[in-house]
């Protein structure tokens, strides 16, 4: 867009927010005082929501934003906050014409911490420039680097996946039992919710045996009797497991023979 804002000293302008969650939903909103629609997306009018700083730079250095707000719109709460709803949500942050629907985006990157307090929140937002923090060379390691039914594991995710229902909960413990599966065969497996209160949201399952799945977030809404959920088989990473347990050691992306580190700290012993 050739606009630009700002140019005089009193012109129609609004702050928007468009917030894509991993979930596929998406929620716009503005600090206007009314509902606004474009970019075929209704931004719902949140006056308490508010950035706190935009920094952009042309270094390799990562923009930093923060947003804060109060939870005034039913589309946000803090229990979605604390279930994970919006970790590593895509944020868009512009400026808009509420008369002529001009706009343009100032701040594009993924939501980072959030934290609440006294029905309000903060959020910090980390830009695309946090894509070359990461080191694109893999590293050695004796165990293997490819996800579980990824690229290089290339085994099938439908094949090692399936449904199943909540029979029982411990709170106590923090451990669910499902209905007709093998608890052995789910350690460091994946779950997403199906149905409920939770429908939608994943997690990691850190610890399976017959007392149940142990995830690797705490619940603060535990799922009832008969809630269904995608549980996916896990691997433990080692080589042992991907010869007898999946016949993939062809795939295997992994060091497990290559001396470490230590090596040249090691000396012979007497018999």
């Amino acid at each position: 867009m050739s606009r630009v804002f700002h140019a005089s000293e009193l012109e129609a302008l609004a702050t928007y927010w468009q917030v894509r969650r991993r979930d596929g939903v998406a929620l716009g909103f503005t600090s206007h005082d009314r509902d606004l629609w474009f970019d075929g997306l209704l931004h719902r009018a949140a006056p308490g929501m508010v950035p706190r700083a935009i920094r952009q730079t042309v270094s390799l250095e990562d923009d930093s934003a923060e947003v804060e707000g109060a939870l005034t719109h039913d589309s946000i709460s803090a229990t979605d906050l604390a279930n994970g709803r919006y970790d590593a949500a895509a944020i868009t942050i512009g400026v808009i014409d509420w008369e002529t629907l001009e706009h343009a985006a100032l701040y594009r990157g993924r939501l980072g911490e959030v934290a609440t307090a006294d029905g309000a929140f903060t959020a910090q937002l980390r830009s695309a420039k946090t894509l070359l923090e990461l080191d694109p060379v893999p590293q050695t390691s004796p165990l293997c680097r490819a996800a579980f039914c990824g690229p290089g594991c290339n085994l099938s995710a439908a094949r090692f996946t399936t449904s199943a229902a909540v029979s029982s909960v411990d709170q106590t413990n923090e451990r669910i039992v499902f209905t007709g599966i093998d608890p052995a065969l789910h350690g460091y497996g994946e779950l997403r919710w199906i149905d409920g209160p939770l429908a939608g949201l994943g997690a990691r399952i850190v610890e399976a045996d017959p007392s149940g799945l142990l995830l690797d977030r705490p619940l603060r809404v535990w799922p009832a009797p008969g809630t269904r959920a995608q549980l996916r088989h896990g691997c433990d990473r080692t080589l042992a497991t991907c010869h007898t347990r999946f016949a993939n050691a062809a795939n295997f992306r992994g060091e497990p023979f290559l001396p470490g580190n230590d090596l040249v700290a090691r000396y012979p012993k007497a018999p």
